[in-house]
Order: structure tokens, then C-alpha cells, then sequence
């Protein structure tokens, strides 16, 4: 069962295709990465499918609701999470909990028992009186989380969720995702910077360079399409050309004075490899990771670029556009 589907969902501003002709199918219960340089267009993506922005053509189905025809219930049926922090810090946790239940007009008594099941969800039920800005960044994200879940979304769009946190709170972040997919069946839709955390959480997750989707699969299977290991030699001579031709080769190119070759398998192929280039002064072995795959795909690193703006600025701008 498809839960989200996009058909042919195009956005122009002007001369700028930012999202072009998009088609994508997302299951339910999926956790499912949007990844792309910056202005690739994953996050107008995001913000077309949310009803922040209408799409110049094309639509999308979102848990069987037109984006275009019936807005209302499509964002009944969606959790965000911005990148920006957007809980009130002069209110309490619990307070920011139930306005956000008095703006989705929840029965008083269906409300009270929300606010308790997401407090003890994300473990924030003995802050819960404390006003926000006594809160850590990661309490923060975790309350911000509890609020995007108070009214059951069948859908929970997570813009950046672990930006800007240390290493131990990204993981307790991770573990409230995963247990949100697999226990709630809710699908989650994640834009991230972190390759690590990608390839750790996403069941699926889509490449998007200049408004199109470069490639689309499972993390690990995304790899292993690409190929298995990747060698770096410094070598005194070497033709690219012939090492192309390799059958167990799959990608060659130079790097940093040297080559990197992707190999299906170094431990199988190494040997043979070495005695095809001349003397080799260096050369390092590691498995390929998805960092590569999306540099293979788009030309380069996901860093080259900080992370975009957060939603509220982009939305702005985009209205500046229309």
C-alpha cells in the first residue's frame, strides 16, 4: 500500500525547475530519506506534499488525499518536525502539548490522555512542568517530536531531526524513530545531512539532484549496485582506461594525485589490480559507504554545502516567488 504518491509533481519559479516531474511511491510503515545537495529539491518536495507550497503542476496523493483538492485532510493526516526549533520556550512542555491539541481542536479528555501517552513516549514526563528554555537541544527535539505525534499522524515529515546534537542524543533520537515505524506503523520521511544516520534508519531513501530522482533503493543495496570496495593506490602510471574495462571494476578516478578504483571485491581482486598499475607508493582498502554513492550520483560530498534554511525561511521565500 502506497501511502504517499507523487504524479508528475513539477515546481517553477520563473526559469527555475526546482522539482521536475516528480514520481514517487513511498509504502506505509516506511522510513524514507530525501537526499540532495542544496537546491536539489528535495525540500520543495517536502513542503508541496505538507500543502505549504502548491505545486506548479502535477499532484500528489497523501494517505489518499489530493494535496491540491483537499489540503485539510492531508495535513490531519501529517506530523512535521521543523529544523528550526518552534516550541514556545516561556511555556512549559506540557502547555506547548496542549496548545498545539487546542489548535487541532482535540476533545479535552482525548487531549489530556495524548499529552500523557507522547510525554512517557520521548521520556520528558518528569520535565513536563519545566518551561522549554530550561531544556536541553535534545530535550527540546524529543518534546518537539511529542508534539508532532499528538494527533496520531498517519505520516511524520522530519526536516533535519538530530542537527546540531552530540553523539549520544542523535542516537536516543534514532531509537524514538525506528520504534515509531516499527511499533506505531507510522511512515517517516526524513531530510538529513548525516550519511550515517541515513543509511542507519531509512528503509529506502531517494537521491535528488536538479529536481529529479538520480537513484532510489534500499541504503545497502544502493551500495552494493555501486560496488563493493573502493581502493586508493598512489601509483606511478596507471591507464584509466584499461582499468575501466576490468569486469570487476565499476567506477575509476583520480584522487588527490592517485586513483580510486571501485572493485566488486578487494580481498578477491586486489592482487590482480596492483600488478596493472606501475610502482605503488601507497594504498588504502575500505568498503564503500553511501557518502560515496551520493557523490557517484550528484558529483559531490553532501557537506560541500551546510544545510539549507529551515522550513518557516523557506516558505517565505517561496511565497516572495510566486
Amino acid at each position: 500500500m502506497h501511502i504517499i504518491e507523487t504524479k508528475n509533481l513539477t515546481k517553477t519559479y520563473g526559469n527555475l525547475t526546482a522539482v521536475d516531474h516528480l514520481d514517487l511511491k513511498i509504502g506505509k510503515g516506511e522510513v524514507f530519506g530525501l537526499l540532495g545537495p542544496n537546491g536539489a529539491g528535495k525540500s520543495t518536495t517536502l513542503m508541496m506534499l505538507t500543502t505549504l507550497i502548491p505545486p506548479t503542476s502535477g499532484t500528489a496523493l497523501v494517505n489518499g488525499f489530493d494535496i491540491l483538492r483537499q489540503p485539510d485532510q492531508v495535513r490531519k493526516s501529517i506530523g512535521i518536525v521543523f529544523q528550526d526549533p518552534s516550541s514556545d520556550e516561556t511555556l512549559t512542555g506540557y502547555e506547548n502539548l496542549k496548545l498545539h491539541g487546542l489548535l487541532y481542536d482535540m476533545d479535552a479528555g482525548l487531549r489530556e490522555e495524548r499529552i500523557v501517552e507522547v510525554l512517557a513516549l520521548v521520556e520528558l514526563t518528569d520535565r513536563k512542568d519545566d518551561m522549554v528554555k530550561k531544556y536541553s537541544g535534545g530535550m527540546r527535539r524529543r518534546l518537539e517530536l511529542a508534539r508532532g505525534l499528538m494527533h496520531h499522524p498517519e505520516i511524520l515529515f522530519l526536516d533535519e531531526p538530530t542537527l546540531g546534537l552530540d553523539p549520544q542524543t542523535r542516537e536516543h533520537i534514532w531509537e524514538y524513530i525506528r520504534r515509531l515505524a516499527t511499533e506505531k506503523k507510522i511512515t517517516i520521511i526524513i531530510t538529513t545531512h548525516y550519511m550515517d544516520e541515513a543509511d542507519r534508519l531509512c528503509d529506502r531513501l531517494a537521491i535528488i539532484d536538479r529536481g529529479k530522482i538520480a537513484v532510489l533503493g534500499p541504503p545497502d543495496q544502493l551500495k552494493k549496485e555501486l560496488g563493493g570496495d573502493i581502493i586508493r593506490m598512489r601509483a606511478g602510471t596507471f591507464d584509466m582506461e584499461s582499468l575501466r574495462e576490468l569486469d570487476y571494476v565499476t567506477n575509476v578516478k583520480t584522487d588527490d594525485g592517485g586513483i580510486s578504483v571501485t572493485v566488486r571485491d578487494a580481498s578477491q581482486y586486489l592482487q590482480d589490480l596492483l600488478g596493472r598499475v606501475g610502482k605503488v607508493e601507497g594504498v588504502e582498502v575500505r568498503p564503500l559507504t553511501l557518502e560515496d554513492v551520493f557523490i557517484h550520483y550528484t558529483g559531490r560530498a553532501i557537506r560541500e554545502g551546510a544545510p539549507e534554511g529551515g522550513w518557516a525561511e523557506k516558505v517565505m521565500r517561496a511565497g516572495s516567488r510566486r
